[in-house]
């Protein structure tokens, strides 16, 4: 078995730049690093026959990336209708403001302060233009405005930062919550049973064709992790900054920083379930 094979979600092999199902096609912007991945997907959403689509997050402020998402709708005969946000992290949505004054479009987002000439978002919704149909699912945990957008016609559930294309995601303490997070896994391992899901089109990294295999992977990874940092603090380690030198002892020391909120998270986490003090 490959390595390809045998990581969780049976990621697509080759460019991430690209067609990803029939509705769907990522543009890769050139802002990779430890944290980004690859780079941020920003995703181009539209009917196959319709003439408008939905551009979903932008990206980071760079003119060259948004031109590029803009020329690639044209280049299909379509316009932009539409922008959403998953959440209002700066690579996903430092570049929404300059994408809307370029498409005319608004920007919709379930935090008001990433709103532009647009209303909100709400979990359930669905978002239409030109015959697609998005539904919105509430997906905090990552961040407390992180939102998935699912594509029935596809069986695809576009993801943000919540489900990574390789690798996990962290919980952005204080604004993002370990319970939440847990929650919206599970609410997404659901829609793989009783909605149909079989993709996941991430905000970083490649598309998963195994969609409850990568949930699946993801639930018991925090699992681990959460009995690793309990056990950490019943030795008697007690900062944030201990428990990272333990439990992430072989992750990348240019990620710590980020494995110390989620060790935050862990530790709220724990303390507000009574198991450790």
């Amino acid at each position: 078995m490959t390595e390809a094979v045998s990581r969780p979600g049976r990621p697509r092999a080759g460019t991430i730049d690209g067609p990803a199902t029939e509705r769907a096609t990522s543009v890769l912007a050139p802002n990779p690093s430890p944290m980004t991945l690859d780079g941020t997907n920003t995703w181009i959403v539209a009917e196959p026959d319709g003439r408008s689509a939905v551009v979903i997050d932008p990206g980071p402020l760079d003119e060259g990336h948004l031109r590029k998402v803009i020329a690639a709708v044209e280049e299909s005969g379509r316009r932009v209708g539409l922008t959403l946000l998953t959440h209002g992290h700066a690579d996903h949505s430092e570049g929404a403001a300059r994408f809307a004054e370029l498409t005319g479009t608004a920007v919709r987002a379930l935090d008001p302060a990433f709103r532009l000439g647009g209303e909100g978002l709400t979990a359930g919704q669905a978002v239409e233009m030109d015959g697609l149909v998005l539904r919105v699912v509430a997906t905090p945990g990552h961040t407390h405005d992180s939102l998935s957008f699912h594509i029935p016609a596809d069986g695809a559930v576009l993801t943000g930062d919540t489900v990574l294309g390789r690798g996990t995601t962290m919980v952005s303490h204080p604004d993002g919550d370990l319970g939440d997070y847990l929650d919206s896994l599970r609410r997404l391992r659901s829609m793989t049973v009783d909605d149909g899901v079989e993709t996941v089109l991430p905000g970083h990294g490649p598309v998963l064709r195994d969609a409850q295999g990568a949930i699946d992977y993801y639930l018991v990874h925090r699992a681990k992790r959460l009995a690793e940092v309990e056990t950490a603090v019943e030795d008697g380690l007690r900062t944030p900054g201990e428990v990272v030198a333990r439990v992430y002892a072989d992750v990348d020391r240019t990620l710590w920083p980020a494995a110390e909120q989620s060790v935050r998270a862990q530790l709220e986490y724990l303390r507000g379930h009574g198991l450790i003090e």
